[in-house]
């Protein structure tokens, strides 16, 4: 079976750039977007951080401000990288990938979507989902999230993201929301773009 590749809008197998956010209290240094961005090179990358972080506050942005930062700083590397939009892979840990995931179901363009520990419901409150957005999400998605993830077990992401209409690929690692091998993170990612992922709409699950 040929692996489907995310829509890059060139004529290359990958994408031209991966755009990274973090957390809603973390920044552009953290340690698992830094070993993602090792484990991809040359591929560029880019981690940026929230406005929050530049006011200086802890506290995380409203969406729609996020949502809004991810689309400006997507644009700005694709003019920077020579591509186009849909040519960029947006994602990043927790609020961060899921600001990226609400961005591209309001029509953001992107070549493809990696959520770290992507915070399906906040712990302890399976009944609180963030997933009205996932069936809009029409680009193939990486799902790197940790065995015990108070966030999301791997069985609620395999049920809730089976409503993509696209290729959804999910990584289970040991650990909790922040599995402490950034390594194994930083591998999967890199063997998604490289092709390591599966055809049709569906979530095809495998531990790393």
């Amino acid at each position: 079976m040929t692996s489907a590749a995310p829509s890059t809008g060139t004529s290359s197998s990958r994408p031209a750039g991966v755009l990274l956010t973090p957390g809603a209290s973390a920044g552009r240094d953290d340690r698992t977007l830094v070993a993602v961005e090792a484990a991809l090179a040359p591929l560029p990358v880019r981690r940026v951080e929230f406005p929050n972080r530049t006011r200086g506050s802890r506290a995380p942005d409203r969406p729609a401000a996020a949502i809004a930062h991810v689309a400006a700083e997507s644009a700005a590397f694709a003019h920077e990288l020579g591509a186009r939009p849909e040519a960029i892979v947006l994602g990043g840990r927790s609020f961060g990938g899921r600001m990226c995931s609400m961005a591209v179901a309001q029509g953001l363009p992107a070549a493809g979507l990696v959520l770290l520990s992507y915070p399906l419901h906040p712990p302890g409150r399976p009944d609180r989902l963030r997933i009205e957005h996932l069936p809009l999400l029409d680009v193939p998605v990486l799902l790197v999230s940790g065995e015990r993830d108070p966030f999301g077990t791997p069985e609620e992401l395999a049920e809730r993201f089976g409503v993509v209409p696209a290729p959804v690929s999910l990584v289970v690692l040991p650990g909790d929301h922040s599995p402490r091998d950034e390594a194994r993170v930083a591998q999967a990612v890199r063997a998604w773009l490289d092709g390591d992922r599966p055809d049709g709409q569906g979530v095809t699950s495998s531990r790393g």
